[in-house]
């Protein structure tokens, strides 16, 4: 009985194709051509959105002074403590984890790439190997020693902030502001409109340079009036942290944010 039914599903199968065939041997060649151009166009597409779906980026870089605690920082998010954070870091810290507040989501989520890049002013240009792939930006400020290391952090933010990496992909900058904890650190509003201040007075100074020496930079702000963050081509937002508690709730929000789960 079986072998009938194989028999019987032989010949219905060849009678399908045998349809088909006299049937697409009567569609117009023009017709033809044009309905497997459209499946093609159609495949193509699908091929090419698969393909951005799979490189969007999953790095996050956290930069800034050194001293500034980006090292505990990143401790904190992979493994919820501070350890090995005390010493300054020469070399770029790198890891793709879940975050260790999500653990127990582990395997629903897209593990996120962190990078956390030396601040010490003879290795950021370590920073230019990962910013063309950054899904954002952190730059960690040091809340308490702010206002003796205003001016080279507002430098080394503005160099960030008009590098053509950064802003050709409209990449997001956090602006965290770390060791809150401590009594005598300075509030996020304070340290944003300090910045901004300097900033403005550098990008005046920086307008008077030749154009040989700034070609890769963008300008920032708008001509006539002070500089704010909301000014520039990409998002800036500010936000507090206390990489040694582990108070980093708004750094996990800004990472989910960038990087999709």
């Amino acid at each position: 009985m079986d072998k009938e039914k194989v028999e019987q599903l032989k010949i219905l199968t060849q009678q399908w194709l045998n349809e088909a065939e006299e049937f697409i041997n009567h569609i117009p060649p023009v017709q033809l051509y044009t309905a497997v151009g459209v499946v093609l166009s159609t495949l193509i597409l699908l091929l090419i959105i698969r393909l951005f779906k799979r490189t969007t980026s999953n790095t996050i870089v956290l930069t800034g002074l050194s001293g500034s605690g980006k090292t505990y920082l990143f401790y904190q998010l992979r493994d919820g403590s501070a350890h090995q954070g005390t010493v300054t870091s020469m070399e770029p810290n790198e890891g793709s984890f879940i975050l260790h507040s999500e653990e127990d989501k582990k395997g629903k989520l897209k593990p996120v790439h962190i990078v956390d890049v030396p601040g010490h002013s003879r290795l950021r240009p370590k920073l230019d190997e990962f910013l063309p792939q950054a899904a954002g930006v952190v730059f960690v400020v040091d809340s308490v020693e702010f206002l003796p290391n205003c001016r080279p952090a507002s430098e080394y933010l503005y160099e960030i902030l008009t590098k053509a990496s950064v802003v050709k992909k409209k990449v997001p900058v956090l602006l965290l502001c770390n060791k809150v904890d401590k009594v005598t650190a300075h509030t996020a509003e304070f340290i944003r409109k300090q910045l901004e201040k300097e900033i403005d007075k550098l990008r005046t100074s920086r307008t008077a340079v030749s154009d040989a020496d700034i070609s890769n930079e963008y300008t920032l702000g708008v001509p006539g009036e002070p500089f704010t963050f909301s000014q520039c081509h990409n998002r800036v937002v500010v936000a507090e942290a206390s990489g040694l508690t582990g108070e980093i709730s708004q750094l996990e929000k800004f990472i989910r944010e960038n990087v999709k789960p």
